[in-house]
């Protein structure tokens, strides 16, 4: 393994990697950092092409050791999809939808919890505890019952009803919450507490950047956007940023890219897409702060995306300066319109979330933030299947027959 240490990017201080880690001493998120030389050594990136179509291709930049501890479901690779005709539409001839419905579990929390949960299996961690906004503990529960952990999990009432049915149904313990996933957070850190406090307790606290392994899992859609553009990068990716995870691992894939030699010194344009009813990190990048606000009152129809206070907020905001990149909010109802129109002419029904950075690309593009003839990507963090109520049949005329 090329995993050397954690490292805290808040105070520089180094932590052990081989044992159960939470933040650092400071507050801050931790970071896994590996021997980039070597792994320079180790592998070129046209080897790549050669192994099995899922995340663990990159095995030499993940955080197992043992292969006995992967868990997996097949997780990864998707697909990379022109969209020609929603693109010219909107002035973005080289659109592409980066489609992470296509996962087990139907979004890219998938990722995320196929790394973190074989780490923590690895380090010997038998029951794992989260707060969600539904996918994420849907992921956990379904990952944690592959490699034998407990998961108990504390989901808002408002969550989409599948992602219940689907914790359940991996035998977590799910905690039904009336509130935001702020609330949820708290109600985890009171369980984890009278379990013994994490990370040396009986539950551990893999709540989002509270444990540093999912960050990784997630971090393996930059490698891919690369390496299916042939080792190339776009000029601009969008991105629906809640807690902003995906967001943070992709701009660290860049960066290790970058000093591995695998890409040049230009990076893409990162883009943080929110909702205006949930903005605080569209709000402090607007401001120049380095920290984001809590949001009063949060709420969107793209409920993946509904977090008020982002543990990851100063992470984000470095990567959208040190990328040239912004942040835009989208509100609902141009959200819904742009699922819509993306469906009739592309045929793939989006999740709210990757709907809204369909919105913020074309206001982008409208503003002339972004140009023409540059190659834009968009995630789409989810299966649209998961949001049934995004498309209104209700008021359908019934045929007798």
């Amino acid at each position: 393994m090329f995993l050397t240490h954690l490292e805290c990017p808040r105070c520089g201080a180094t932590h052990d990697a081989d044992r159960p880690q939470n933040l650092c001493t400071c507050g801050s998120p931790l970071l896994a950092r590996y021997d980039l030389p070597r792994v320079r050594q180790a592998v070129r990136p046209e080897e790549f092409a050669r192994r099995s179509a899922d995340l663990w291709r990159y095995r030499e930049l993940l955080p197992v050791a043992d292969d006995r501890y992967v868990t997996t479901l097949g997780e990864g690779w998707t697909p990379l999809l022109p969209a020609p005709r929603y693109g010219e539409s909107i002035g973005l001839p080289q659109l592409m939808v980066k489609d992470e419905g296509l996962v087990p579990t139907g979004s890219f929390k998938a990722r995320g919890a196929a790394v973190g949960v074989s780490r923590a299996a690895e380090l010997g961690i038998k029951h794992v505890a989260m707060p969600t906004n539904g996918n994420a503990g849907a992921a956990w529960a379904t990952y944690a019952a592959r490699a034998g952990l407990r998961a108990t999990v504390a989901m808002p009432l408002g969550a989409p009803t599948i992602t219940r049915r689907e914790c359940v149904a991996a035998n977590a313990e799910l905690h039904l919450i009336d509130g935001l996933i702020s609330d949820a957070g708290r109600h985890v850190g009171t369980l984890v507490a009278a379990a013994g406090g994490s990370p040396g307790g009986e539950i551990f606290d893999a709540s989002t950047l509270k444990e540093p392994y999912r960050l990784e899992g997630k971090k393996t859609m930059g490698y891919e956007i690369v390496e299916q553009l042939g080792w190339r990068v776009p000029d601009v990716i969008l991105y629906p940023t809640g807690g902003g995870v995906g967001l943070i691992g992709i701009h660290k894939a860049l960066l290790e890219m970058r000093e591995l030699g695998w890409i040049g010194d230009t990076m893409p344009r990162l883009v943080a897409v929110q909702s205006t009813g949930c903005a605080p990190i569209v709000r402090a990048f607007g401001g120049g702060a380095t920290r984001a606000e809590p949001w009063a009152d949060a709420w969107t129809v793209a409920f993946g995306i509904n977090v008020p206070a982002p543990l990851g907020d100063e992470l984000i905001l470095t990567a959208l300066r040190d990328t040239a990149g912004t942040a835009i909010a989208v509100d609902d109802e141009t959200i819904l319109a742009d699922l819509h129109e993306f469906g009739a002419r592309e045929g793939l029904l989006l999740c709210p979330e990757g709907a809204a950075c369909l919105s913020a690309a074309r206001r982008l593009r409208a503003g002339g933030w972004i140009r023409p003839d540059e190659r834009v990507v968009v995630l789409n963090t989810g299966a649209g299947l998961k949001y049934p109520e995004t498309v209104d049949v209700d008021s359908l005329p019934v045929v007798d027959a």
